[in-house]
Order: C-alpha cells, then structure tokens, then sequence
C-alpha cells in the first residue's frame, strides 16, 4: 500500500535547539496513525510539517511528501482558525461553493447546501440556522472544534491531521467524533491523530508513535505497543492512566461566590439558566455536562466576560458588575479566569514569562522585579522552566501554554479560580500532577475556591462537588461521589457520564 504523506528524519531547531528531532513514519491511506506523548514532545510541530508550517525562524532539515490533494488541520485549539468577525456559517458556504463552481449554474445552490448538510452531520453539528448564524464566540470549545473538522472534511482532504481533536468533549460526542474519524478512515482518507487520549488512540489507532522532547521513542503496530510497551516513557504513560491527582477539596468554608436566578442570552435565545449555585472557600465545584450545555457561558458571566444575562453574581455577598469592564481592580483579582483556549489567551509578541509577571503588577500592585520573581517560581511550580518560559507563545506547545495560563491567573491571588477544560490538553502524567498542585492551592490558600468546567470524568471526581448543566440547564448539583454514582436524574445516568 503506497503512503499518502510519508516523513523522513525530520529536524526542526528554534534558536539550534532540536523541538522534532530525527521523526520519520508512513501515513497510509485508510490507516489511523497515532503521535501520543507529552506535552512538548514535539507532536503538533511534527503534524504541522505535512502542512509545510513550521514554528517562525525555525531550521528545517529531511523529507517532507504528500501525494496529490489536499492535507485538512484539526487544531487543539479552534478559536485561533476561526474568523471572530464571520458567522461560522460563512465559511462553510465559500468552501462548498467553490467546490460546485463547475457544475450548471441552477444546480449549484443545491448542491453547496447539500455538502455543508453532509460535513456538518459527519462532524456532529446540526444544519440549522441558528447555530450557523453564531460567531466563534458564541460557541462552546467543542462546537468550535466541530466546525474546523466540517471544514476540512469539505475541503475533501485525502490526508487529514486530527490535533487532540476530543480535547474539550464530553463522552457522547468524544464517541462519536471516534466514531466519524474511523468512517473517514474506512472512505480511504488516512488520518494523522495527535492525541493525549490514550481512550481514543487505543479505540482508532493502527499505529503508534510514542515521542519524548522530539523523538519518537517507541513505535509499532497499535496493539504491540499497548501490550508490550518497551520504553519506559511508554509503561510510565500507560500506568498513568486512569489515575488522577489528590482530591482539590481540603475544606469547606463560608460562601465565596454565589449565582441567583441567572438567564444568560445569546441575542435573544436564553442559552443558560440557573436558579441557585453556591462556591464556598476551599472546596473544589466541577461543572459538567455535554458540548454546548452552558458550562462556559456560565463561567464568562461568573468572570463578566458575559454580560447578556439576568439575575445576580455575588462575591462575599455583593454582586458583581455584569462587564469586566466596570469592575474594580479587586474584584478582576478575586474572580480569574484560565481560558480553554490558552493560545488565544496571550500576546504572541511578548514573551511568557513578562505576561505573566504583568498581572501581579497590574492587579496587585507589586514591584515589577518581585513579581517577576514570583512568576517564575509559580511557573517553575507548574513544571515549567526558566528557559522554556522566555519564549513566546508560538514557541510553547498548547498543553505549556495552558500552564502558563494557570500561572498567570495565581498571580493575581484569586478568590475564586475558573479553570475551563485546563486538563483536557494533557498527557495523563501531566494531568495527575496539575490537579495535585491544585489540590495543594487549596490547602495552602484557605480562602480561595476553585471551579472545574470538564468533560473528564476522572477530573470532576476528585473535586468536592459536581454541578450538572444540559441544554442549558442546571439539572443536578450535589457531591461529587452522590451524583456520580447516585444521580437523580435521568440525563446523568446516560453514556455521557458512565465511565
């Protein structure tokens, strides 16, 4: 079988140090080939070169082929692909009409509408208007991530490379996005999975690539190397598996936060309702439910990045303005928000390090070289070095990134910390020791109260208590362990939160 994409001895240096080093594989047509490996292992930079996109000045050296037609992109990050200024829709048509230019003029109209129908529904979307008319910005994390693969699927990609495309999914439509990528595979399109989901690459994969600081240290047949891992990186990310970090609730203490008979809008369609929802201090709320549910615009009213809703947000019981604008510089201090999409979350001109001291300067008014000090053992906290963080963003990967972000939102000395989806682009060793760290904040920080906006079941059953949205309603809170293993109501007891 011939290979649609094939690398040889790839080398990529930034500044003469090696990020890929020495990669070669086959992508094969109607093959899954999987990269799995750390954050920073090089994955994405390796996915990209059958692109030709490569990090800026960065020295390339080998081979690089792809057959004839097109190589689609799924990033981890979707936002960074999406025109904020376009409806999503808008994109949609101009790929499809282009692809039916050749045909009669009376029969273009159709034929557009009926491929945007057929990549929308193989990517999981819904055809109707009203989610077509959004911007990027009124979509969930997930939904972002669905309209990219829309878009590559009408593209007609031969070779698509699918980066951490569930990150950010809840199980339903994880299995169904597996489900899609291994009917994409069965058409003949090879697919290139760069994934932390070691769920999903056992589930898709034919081959694996396992890499480590930009080489691949292990690779073979899928089940050859779930079965007999032979390096040790390999054995310590398998043994990972399934473990997560120490419980984030070490106590619980008077209400911090508090969110009474909140209906948030998107123009005129209400997109959120909850009656009631308490965070006290030193406890953990993990807010779960499926792409789209409502989790994130919850969080955005929580942090006044939303401000089309009403009802009341209360901070030690005196609400909060609406707009981020409009609040002072304590209450911006007290309610910090890290960002699924950390990449879009930075300036890609500055380096690391700076943006992160900034906010202690900003916010709590610390001498520039303290709070540069202090950035950097916060950072070094989050397993991130010295040297790693004076870059800028386009030189971390997306999981460093997202730590960064984590840093970034601790300097500020929060009240209160939204963390939404910050594990999801995470290899399993890193995600056990983050939610470790987390659960240190807490001891550490008796007044601080933190909120987990996940899809990973593992991750909300380390927190203190599970708030349950569907469709944009508040169906179910309690603890953790009571609404997992005794739901009261019948969504939670669906697939969506089986193990």
């Amino acid at each position: 079988m011939n290979a649609v994409a094939e690398i040889k001895d790839l080398r990529v240096e930034i500044g003469g140090r090696p990020i890929v080093d020495g990669v070669s594989f086959q992508v094969l047509p109607g093959k899954v080939t999987a990269l799995v490996g750390a954050s920073g292992s090089g994955k994405t930079t390796t996915g990209l070169a059958l692109l030709r996109e490569y990090p800026p000045g960065a020295r390339v050296s080998g081979d690089v082929h792809t057959s004839d037609g097109l190589v689609g992109y799924v990033p981890q990050h979707p936002g960074a692909v999406l025109n904020p200024a376009r409806r999503v829709g808008a994109l949609l048509r101009d790929i499809a009409r282009a692809q039916v230019r050749h045909l009669p003029r009376t029969e273009r109209r159709t034929a557009a509408t009926d491929r945007i129908e057929q990549a929308l529904s193989l990517a999981q979307l819904p055809a109707g208007e009203s989610l077509l008319r959004r911007y990027p910005h009124q979509l969930s994390g997930g939904q972002q991530q669905r309209f990219v693969l829309a878009q590559a699927l009408l593209l007609g990609a031969r070779v698509i490379v699918a980066d951490e495309p569930t990150t950010g999914q809840d199980v339903v439509t994880k299995q169904a996005i597996v489900a899609q990528l291994a009917t994409i595979a069965r058409q003949g399109i090879a697919v290139l999975l760069l994934s932390h989901d070691l769920d999903v690459v056992r589930a898709l994969a034919d081959e694996v690539l396992v890499m480590r600081d930009g080489r691949v240290v292990e690779s073979g047949p899928a089940e050859q190397v779930w079965l007999a891992p032979q390096h040790p990186w390999t054995v310590q990310l398998l043994a990972a598996e399934g473990e997560v970090g120490a419980s984030p609730s070490a106590h619980e203490g008077h209400v911090v936060l508090q969110v009474r008979d909140l209906t948030a809008h998107h123009s005129r369609t209400a997109v959120l309702r909850t009656p009631e929802l308490t965070v006290r201090t030193g406890e953990c709320l993990a807010v779960i439910g499926r792409s789209g549910s409502g989790k994130t615009t919850l969080a955005r009213c929580l942090a006044g990045l939303h401000r089309d809703y009403k009802g009341d947000v209360l901070l030690d019981g005196t609400p909060l303005p609406r707009s981020l604008r409009a609040r002072t510089r304590e209450q911006l201090s007290a309610v910090q928000y890290v960002f699924q999409d950390a990449r879009a979350a930075f300036d890609e001109h500055r380096p690391v390090l700076d943006q992160v001291a900034r906010t202690a300067v900003r916010l709590r008014g610390t001498d520039p070289q303290e709070a540069r000090a202090e950035a950097l053992k916060t950072l070094h906290t989050l397993g991130l070095s010295g040297e790693l963080v004076q870059r800028r963003p386009g030189r971390l990967s997306g999981g460093e990134l997202q730590r960064s972000a984590l840093a970034r939102a601790l300097l500020a000395h929060p009240r209160v910390l939204i963390c939404d989806e910050i594990t999801s682009g995470l290899d399993m060793v890193t995600r056990r020791d983050l939610l470790d760290t987390l659960a240190g904040l807490l001891c550490e920080r008796g007044e601080l109260a933190l909120i987990l906006i996940t899809h990973d079941l593992d991750t909300a059953a380390a927190a203190s208590r599970i708030a349950v949205l569907d469709t944009g309603e508040l169906i179910e809170q309690g603890p953790a362990q009571q609404v997992l293993t005794s739901p009261r109501h019948e969504f939670t007891t669906t697939a969506a939160y089986t193990a």
